[in-house]
Parts: C-alpha cells; sequence; structure tokens
C-alpha cells in the first residue's frame, strides 16, 4: 500500500500548478490562527461591503490530489483506538471553519471544502476510511473549539489551531502542521497606522477566544481593544471606522486583503510569539496524537528531489493563489514552542 512519502510532486509539476509572478505576500511564517470564524447569528447579521472574490482554488487540481492520498494498513489503524473507532463508524467526525479564504472555504455550488486545512481533513478521513468524502462536518468558532471535542461531537477539530497551554490542559493536539503569527489591518487611506508602536491609544479590533486580545495585552497595553465574535464583525467595524486596526493572524488578513486590494492593507511586520497550529484532539483519546503525528510526518517528508506532499497541499491551496515561488519550512511534529 502506497505511503504518504510516495505522494509528491517534482519542481516541473508543482511550477504546472500556474504560479503567477504576483508579490509573496509574507506566508512563510503566519497562517489562518483563528479563523474559526461564524456569521453573527442574529437577523441583522453583519456583512461587509463590497466583498470580493479572493483568487480559487483550482477545484480540479485540488481534487485530483485527494485522490491521491493513501489509506492506513489495517496494522496502523489496529494500533490506534482512536483510529479504530473511526473506521468502525466508517466516517471522520471533524470540526472546521467553512469562511477561511486559504485554510477551509465552503464551495456553496458543489458542497465541497477546499484549502489546506479541508485538505488535510479529507486526506486524513482516506487514509483512516478509505474514502476522502467519509466525513461529517461540524461548523465551529473560536469559543466551540475544545467544547465539541469534550462532548464527543467530533473525533478532531481543523481551524488553524493555536496551541497553548491553557489549550492542552482541555484536550490533546496532533502537530504542529504550520505556525503563524499576528499582523495589522487597516483601511487602504489610512497613514497613522503603519506598525505596533503605532496603536498606542488607538480602537483596535481583536477576535474573542483567539490569541490576539493576549498578545496584543501583552505588546500593547494601551491600545484600546474591543472584541467581535466574528472576522465579519471585526472588519465590518473597521470599515465603519469605528476601529482604527484590526489585529488576528496575518493569513486572515491576507485574505481580507485579496479579496479587498482596493480597501485593506497589512502594515509592519508580523509580531508576537510564533503560534503553532495542531490539530485539535480528544484529551486522553488512546493512540490518537501518535497516529496523527505519524500522518503528519509523511505528509511533511519527500523523497529527494521532490517537493513533499504538505508543499504540494500548500501550493495548491496558498502559494498559487498568492504568487509564491517557495513554500515555507513545515514545522518539526511534536514541537509546540
Amino acid at each position: 500500500m502506497k505511503s504518504l512519502n510516495d505522494v509528491v510532486f517534482s519542481r516541473r509539476q508543482i511550477l504546472g500548478l500556474g504560479l503567477g509572478s504576483a508579490a509573496v505576500l509574507g506566508l512563510s511564517a503566519c497562517s489562518g490562527d483563528d479563523a474559526a470564524s461564524a456569521p453573527a447569528a442574529d437577523d441583522k447579521q453583519a456583512e461587509v461591503k463590497d466583498e470580493q472574490e479572493a483568487p480559487a482554488v483550482d477545484a480540479a487540481e485540488f481534487d485530483q490530489f485527494l485522490t491521491a492520498g493513501p489509506v492506513a494498513t489495517d496494522d496502523a489503524i489496529a494500533a490506534s483506538e482512536w483510529a479504530s473507532k473511526i473506521k468502525k463508524a466508517g466516517k471522520l467526525r471533524v470540526g472546521g471553519v467553512e469562511t477561511s479564504t486559504f485554510f477551509s472555504l465552503l464551495n456553496v455550488e458543489d458542497g465541497h471544502y477546499r484549502g489546506f486545512d479541508a485538505g488535510l481533513f479529507q486526506l486524513l478521513a482516506r487514509y483512516i476510511t478509505g474514502d476522502e468524502k467519509n466525513f461529517e462536518f461540524t461548523k465551529v468558532t473560536s469559543d466551540t473549539r475544545e467544547s465539541v471535542l469534550q462532548n464527543d461531537t467530533v473525533d478532531a477539530v481543523f481551524a488553524t489551531y493555536s496551541v497553548t497551554p491553557e489549550r492542552q490542559e482541555k484536550i490533546d493536539f496532533g502537530g504542529p502542521y504550520y505556525t503563524s503569527q499576528q499582523s495589522i489591518l487597516v483601511t487602504k487611506d489610512n497613514t497613522d497606522i503603519n506598525g505596533l508602536d503605532d496603536l498606542e491609544g488607538k480602537n483596535v479590533a481583536v477576535q474573542s477566544g483567539s490569541t490576539g486580545p493576549k498578545i496584543m495585552e501583552e505588546l500593547a497595553p494601551k491600545a484600546v481593544l474591543q472584541q467581535f465574535t466574528t472576522d465579519e464583525e471585526a472588519r465590518l467595524a473597521l470599515e465603519q471606522k469605528r476601529v482604527d486596526a484590526y489585529v488576528i493572524d496575518n493569513t486572515m488578513q491576507m485574505g481580507a486583503v485579496a479579496r479587498n486590494p482596493n480597501k485593506y492593507k497589512i502594515v509592519g511586520e508580523p509580531f508576537g510569539p510564533i503560534d503553532p497550529y495542531g490539530i485539535g484532539l480528544p484529551k486522553d483519546s488512546k493512540g490518537a496524537v501518535e497516529f496523527v503525528n505519524d500522518f503528519l510526518t509523511q505528509l511533511e517528508t519527500a523523497a529527494s528531489g521532490s517537493f513533499s506532499a504538505w508543499e504540494a497541499l500548500w501550493f495548491i491551496t496558498i502559494g498559487n493563489r498568492i504568487g509564491a515561488t517557495e513554500a515555507p519550512k513545515p514545522p518539526a511534529i511534536g514541537v509546540f514552542e
């Protein structure tokens, strides 16, 4: 049975995915931390006006890539009680998001989830059950990611999930599979804010349940924070000038700029601790962390002279859409500092 080590792309194949020449937006150490956001629940749902379409994932390329994913051996499944339970049920119950431009976006026309996280959870579903379509999706927010694991609603959470000591007390994590930092989003016409030091005394939007508020309290204590439940609400406040800036993970900010190049801009350098992103797993699930880490290790391992499956997925879901010619280096598995 083919392993993930065999799912690799040569440089020629990667460039054949249609990489453009646009400038890379500094993604090498950034991702969609806390992209777990959902629309407001009431009838007066906050909406950002004139939202544009970001460059789309090549759906055919993405779907073809998933079908090339391997299936785990019976011995590998049997060694993990967590994986055995999923195999028996015939589906991976996954918690995720539907609105993350680069990591997990629901295509309402065909009902498919595409993006870096979406690719990972579908590859894992295939790895365990034999078919990437064998998953059950539950939408989560930054505030509900732990609870859906604790109450056995899902088997795993893929939501650009920052690993913190507080969260590790409640759940386990596989990975990390990506890293991220915070960045500052302002309106295109803003000339007053050019970096972290300029946030003193300014009204700054952050997302509740994310790592942003704590980082801002430590690094910009004189900024006036306003917490919002969703990314959409925070950007609406920025658009309406109710806040001066919005701080959250850099990939979310890049998604906003990709959709609204004439409305927003990212200023300054990414800041704060480098957040390792992990796959959320139920606390003390037997064999879960080991199984997922083995899966990720295979995904990150490339044959000599080739790109790994991790890099190929990154190009298909992110790099191709921002004109990148080099993929970031994936983090070391099992190292969360």
